[in-house]
């Protein structure tokens, strides 16, 4: 007999609080009571100020309408990410939402860009993407569903926007769905001597607030899931060595640049995420090739704009928990684990954790079953992003400093080396179903970073060479077409601010 779940306790406020806490009430229709604990006292790492696509998802699950959102977080639109210097110093490759080419009957358009290459009559890939053409002139407009036929009827995008601003408007959001909301620094987790779950809350004021289903969302001190159920965690820094970040805002940049900029330097990497009120900025690094100094001031020199405050630094170790749901408690966000923001996967890993908890969501008894497969599917897709990742890293020319050379010479998990060794063969993508990144993703970074397969695939060859040409040009052509009647980025978003 089931013993309904009846009050549901937060802990932690920020995008992964108040995510969790909007889509909660949104779904499960004000069933429960539904309680946030977070301090004023206490800052969030606020450094998730870039998406992908399915953010859109999880907006409109919330109710949440896109040019109000955008107004009320300064956000931008993103089409992807430019990365700079990252399979040899120099080079600058897109990868960009959306399809790649179009499809010509059973096979993926690069196939046949591979033997135009070859051939030496390819154009740059980006040229046959209508995401990464539209980034580079700086223009955007929403996919047109009405032209079926048409590039714009398949733009994908996703946005950056000030995550603080983010969390605030998700709090108005859940208050008026009947979200309570405690101010409180948490002094003492009880726990339940036989269970061993969680009863309540003592907060530093004397103040109790008990609940049968607690959400750790306090971020990289896990204050719930590691702290106080004492679960351990998978560090993959073997893998991701970098361990600290610098983040810093300055001025907005004019033209807004519809991307992410990631440009990798001889110890780390660096952020630009263009908002409507400033841009957000950060280096990435390992502590064991740079000092803090050498990062922040490699950091400051870089700027496209001067600084508006001090640089934070931000220390984290990349892994996971071993498990995300333990007894009563689940972990959400960078309490969960931390894979550091490289493709802007970390507001995505709250949205999937909320929707799976929806999905398996539990009584009172906490079926070990149900908690098992949680932990699995958020291991495997932790896991798939993690690999996602590394091949950035793994998957490069760059020998010019220690760093690069150990990332080169690394010995990577097999679930990637499967997948490289499948690409380097044929050109191939192996997926498993569910996983994050489409063929498309894998394609573009891993002939970005300069990974050209040996052969292409060999149906390719069903078609003539000129046949091949002709698609090609002709995808190209239309293509840029489009984009040259789009207005530009900038006008887009003053239009939308302008209401």
């Amino acid at each position: 007999m089931l013993e309904p779940i009846q009050t549901i306790v937060i802990v932690g406020g920020g995008s992964s609080g108040w995510m969790s806490a909007a889509l909660l009430a949104k779904l499960t229709g004000q069933r429960y009571r539904i309680e946030l604990v977070e301090s004023e006292q206490i800052g969030t790492v606020g450094v998730g100020e870039a998406t992908i696509p399915a953010i859109k998802l999880y907006n409109h699950l919330c109710g949440i309408n896109e040019q109000e959102f955008i107004r009320a977080t300064g956000a931008t639109f993103k089409l992807g990410i430019e990365f700079a210097n990252w399979g040899q110093q120099g080079d600058s490759y897109f990868h960009a939402f959306g399809a790649l080419g179009r499809q010509w009957e059973w096979l993926s358009f690069y196939q046949y860009w591979l033997k135009l290459k070859q051939q030496g009559l390819a154009l740059p890939f980006e040229h046959y993407c209508i995401a990464s053409q539209m980034a580079q002139q700086h223009k955007f407009m929403p996919a047109d569903p009405g032209k079926p036929k048409s590039p714009v009827s398949e733009i994908a995008y996703a946005y950056h926007f000030d995550a603080s601003l983010y969390a605030r408007y998700l709090r108005s959001l859940s208050e008026k769905r009947g979200v309570i909301r405690h101010e409180g620094v948490i002094k003492h987790v009880e726990r339940d001597a036989v269970s061993g779950h969680i009863r309540h809350l003592l907060l530093e004021d004397g103040r109790q607030v008990a609940g049968d289903l607690f959400i750790d969302c306090s971020g990289l001190r896990a204050l719930l899931i590691g702290q106080t159920m004492g679960v351990g965690y998978d560090d993959w820094s073997h893998w991701l060595p970098n361990d600290s970040a610098w983040a810093v805002p300055s001025a907005t940049l004019n033209p807004l640049p519809p991307y992410t900029r990631a440009t990798a330097h001889e110890f780390g990497w660096q952020w630009r995420i263009p908002l409507q009120h400033r841009t957000g900025n950060g280096l990435v690094f390992s502590s064991a090739y740079a000092s803090d100094d050498v990062a922040q001031q490699r950091l400051l020199q870089t700027l496209e704009l001067p600084a508006s405050v001090d640089p934070r630094l931000i220390r984290f170790t990349t892994g996971k928990r071993k498990q995300m749901w333990v007894g009563n408690c689940v972990a959400i966000g960078l309490s969960s684990g931390f894979l550091e923001p490289l493709e802007s996967t970390s507001l995505h890993l709250v949205q999937t954790a909320i929707t799976r908890l929806v999905n398996l969501f539990p009584d009172r008894s906490f079926a070990k079953a149900n908690t098992d497969h949680y932990n699995l599917l958020a291991a495997q897709e932790m896991e798939q992003i993690r690999d996602f990742i590394i091949a950035h890293y793994k998957v490069t020319e760059r020998d010019d400093s220690e760093y690069w050379r150990y990332l080169k010479q690394m010995t990577v998990p097999d679930s990637l080396q499967q997948k490289l060794d499948i690409f380097q063969s044929y050109g191939r993508v192996h997926r498993v179903a569910d996983e994050l990144f489409r063929e498309d993703s894998w394609v573009q970074v891993l002939l970005g970073q300069r990974m050209m397969p040996e052969r292409y695939d060999p149906m390719v060859d069903n078609k003539t060479l000129a046949q091949i040409t002709d698609f090609a040009a002709s995808t190209a052509h239309v293509i840029s077409a489009c984009v040259e009647k789009m207005p530009t980025h900038t006008d887009f978003i003053a239009g939308i601010a302008a209401h």
